[in-house]
């Protein structure tokens, strides 16, 4: 983390915590904007910042959550950005797991509990899956996302991020890997499994599994993806949990956004291990016990994206 980006932290969290240890800075550093405003306007402005490559169809990738989850997105703020963004719509894929979204059908029942109907929500393996490529991936070559993916001309990655049972932490890029995979083959491809053994994944190698499926999503899409992160209501819960998620223990930090993934979560993390050990040791134990931190390495690894960056913070 730049000196810069860590002097940020401190004033916008009042804390003197520590981050997670990263290699040595390459020249470059990428941008990743920052504002402590969670709401409409907020996430409309900090929007503004990134979004010179997107155009035509757009795909606004949300996590819907199971029914009545506490810790969504606030409705208001997505359809803000919504409205704000011609073209577009929102788009999820159906779950591995059995829930409120297992099947098409009990996701449109949950997208309308939820109150994301007011636009278009296309789940889009609802009419089956295909295969895109992986550029460099070890652990495979392709992934089955939902067909529908390619009806689109760009991506928004519009993620709450928070803890997560297996991944540690869900940000951009778990929005984008379980999240654009299809339910019957990708999903599965992903946790290693054939669903039955869902929850027993290594650790590790589902981190990796999660960024070469990432990483098929960002290659298609080139230069025309940004990410969002909203710092909200972090539970260590994910909202697939939904009512039952843990009551969220940190703070609300803010809203990230950049056309990096790496550095958009990144950044996240770096920013939940800033604040005061009473807000954040629950949310660090489950990254840590989770193995969670192999996706920023992974990342790496992979070319996705750069470690080191610049915040700019939109307040000042």
């Amino acid at each position: 983390m730049s000196c810069l980006a860590a002097g940020v932290f401190l004033a916008a969290c009042g804390s003197n915590g520590s981050a997670p240890v990263k290699t040595e800075a390459p020249a470059q550093k990428s941008i990743v904007y920052f504002t402590s405003d969670i709401s409409p306007e907020g996430l409309v402005k900090i929007y503004d910042k990134i979004s010179e490559n997107i155009h035509g169809k757009v795909a606004i990738k949300v996590h819907t959550g199971e029914p009545h989850g506490p810790n969504i997105i606030p409705r208001e703020m997505v359809k803000a950005l919504q409205q704000h963004i011609p073209n577009s719509n929102l788009v999820e894929t159906n779950t591995l797991y059995e829930g409120g979204r297992h099947t098409t059908e009990l996701h449109r029942q949950t997208i309308k509990t939820n109150g994301w109907d007011f636009c278009e929500v296309d789940i889009m393996d609802a009419d089956g899956a295909v295969m895109l490529p992986i550029k460099g991936g070890k652990h495979f070559k392709e992934m089955s996302v939902g067909k529908n993916l390619l009806n689109y001309d760009s991506m928004v990655v519009l993620t709450h991020f928070k803890g997560h049972t297996m991944g540690g932490f869900g940000g951009s890029l778990k929005n984008i890997a379980i999240g654009c995979a299809d339910a019957k083959v990708g999903k599965a491809m992903q946790h290693g499994s054939n669903g039955a053994d869902l929850w027993r994944a290594n650790k590790e190698l589902f981190m990796e599994h999660m960024v070469e499926g990432g990483k098929a999503v960002t290659d298609h899409f080139g230069k025309n993806i940004v990410y969002i992160n909203v710092l909200r209501n972090m539970s260590v819960d994910c909202d697939c949990a939904g009512t039952s998620a843990a009551a969220p223990k940190t703070r609300n930090v803010g809203i990230l956004a950049s056309t990096d993934i790496l550095a958009v979560d990144q950044a996240s993390v770096d920013m939940v291990y800033a604040l005061p050990d009473e807000e954040s040791h629950d949310l660090k134990e489950r990254i840590e016990s989770r193995k969670g931190l192999r996706q920023l390495s992974y990342m790496k690894e992979m070319g996705m994206g750069n470690d080191q960056y610049e915040l700019v913070n939109l307040d000042k």
